[in-house]
């Protein structure tokens, strides 16, 4: 049978050339790189999608995480933007961050009384309210003139754990003023000992209680997406990276004030240096609680617990330093097994949903760090923005777990995980 002849045979064949069209997966990945239009294009069809075109008025007309991305697109410069949405390379491990959730599926409970769900867990010593903590991220002015103190208040108000980023737009002592409350130090430990000491000083000083050290950043990165924005961008980059928030001079950001020129002289941003006998060095220079932050391999993951480490963070970077594919959520089960619940284990990189929230604690994890998506509701909108988007995140979760027959985050376990 010539298949011109029959519409519905053309229909099927062409909604199938659309699933695998690299046209198609361009379009569909250049926002949120979200690994599940694709995997919908045909069954079921998508007759409510995400249009680009359609910018919220208001926080509260958002129905997912997602609807922040276009008005932060439209309201951040394209230079920013790139910074905010790129990976590396060919950003497989980012969209692997995304794909790899439909690996496991979360296997149900039922005929369990789940009309009063709590989602609260405690991490050294202290409840939290949600298991969401935020991911620190670096120069937040770059999307929103409040930058990290927006974020502050909004994790604040939500009661979530916040990590804030070594390169922030504002000083630690800033951010906490702003949160009203602790926040967690992210460190970048650079080449020099003596300048990552410092920096784990002054955050002890400020008052945060944890420091993860970032053990991913070993060299340099061919961010694509955001050299090709920048292409994009009319503006004269002095207009922003002369500013009194350090813009592109990593060594400006506030929380480098106490690190002169003459001490960086002869070192690099980067962590090549780093290893074991380094990291317990620093550790053992505090009183804070250390993470250590990028962990994928389950040995390594021993080894955390072996050189005294409090916790670690498994994590890929968003997927903005390394093309190698290999997903956060796929790391967890191994890593899970490893550890045997000796230390905490944190995870970003590619959350975007409850239900993604959700599959990770059952397999192991202690708490889940979100990272651009609150980075959209800054652009977006700012404080209420960030605020929107982890209260939308927080409902997820909720419903995620009553959906799955639980009450309480212990009740989710690895029996309920199928893998494909």
């Amino acid at each position: 049978m010539n298949w011109h002849s029959d519409p519905n045979t053309s229909r099927r064949l062409f909604l199938q050339f659309l699933a695998s069209s690299p046209l198609l997966a361009s379009v569909t990945a250049s926002y949120a790189q979200d690994g599940e239009s694709v995997l919908r294009a045909t069954d079921p069809m998508m007759w409510g999608p995400i249009d680009p075109g359609y910018l919220l008025k208001t926080p509260l007309e958002a129905i997912s995480a997602f609807d922040f991305e276009a008005l932060a697109h439209a309201n951040v410069p394209p230079a920013h933007f790139g910074y905010l949405t790129t990976g590396a390379d060919g950003e497989s491990t980012l969209r692997a961050n995304r794909a790899d959730f439909q690996r496991f599926a979360l296997r149900p409970y039922r005929m369990r009384d789940v009309s009063k769900v709590d989602s609260s867990i405690e991490l050294f010593g202290q409840k939290w309210d949600s298991p969401i903590f935020v991911c620190p991220t670096s120069s937040n002015a770059a999307f929103h003139p409040d930058g990290e103190l927006a974020v502050s208040r909004a994790a604040g108000k939500g009661k979530h754990i916040q990590m804030l980023s070594t390169v922030a737009s504002y000083g630690i002592e800033e951010c906490i003023a702003a949160r009203g409350s602790p926040i967690w130090f992210q460190l970048y430990a650079t080449s020099s000992f003596e300048i990552a000491k410092s920096l784990l000083a002054r955050a002890e000083r400020a008052g945060s209680p944890v420091a993860a050290i970032t053990v991913d950043v070993i060299s340099t990165r061919k961010n694509e997406t955001q050299a090709r924005m920048r292409r994009m961008d009319k503006r004269e980059c002095i207009e922003c990276h002369s500013g009194p928030n350090g813009g592109g001079n990593t060594l400006a950001k506030p929380n480098y004030s106490q690190i002169t020129p003459e001490m960086f002289k002869g070192q690099v941003f980067s962590s090549s240096n780093l290893d074991w006998d380094r990291a317990r060095r620093l550790r053992d220079t505090t009183k804070m609680k250390v993470l250590l932050k990028g962990i994928m391999d389950p040995e390594d993951a021993a080894l955390c617990v072996k050189y005294g480490f409090d916790g670690l963070v498994i994590s890929n970077h968003g997927g903005r330093d390394d093309d190698g594919g290999f997903s956060t959520i796929r790391a967890l089960p191994d890593i899970a097994a490893s550890v045997n619940r000796r230390i905490p284990i944190l995870i970003d990189s590619g959350f975007r949903r409850g239900m993604d929230i959700v599959k990770a604690l059952a397999m192991g994890a202690t708490a889940v760090g979100v990272g651009r998506p609150y980075l959209w509701g800054l652009g977006a909108f700012g404080q209420p923005g960030v605020e929107r988007v982890l209260e939308i995140l927080r409902t997820e979760v909720s419903t995620a777990m009553g959906q799955a027959g639980v009450t309480q985050i212990k009740e989710l376990t690895s029996k309920m995980i199928l893998q494909s």
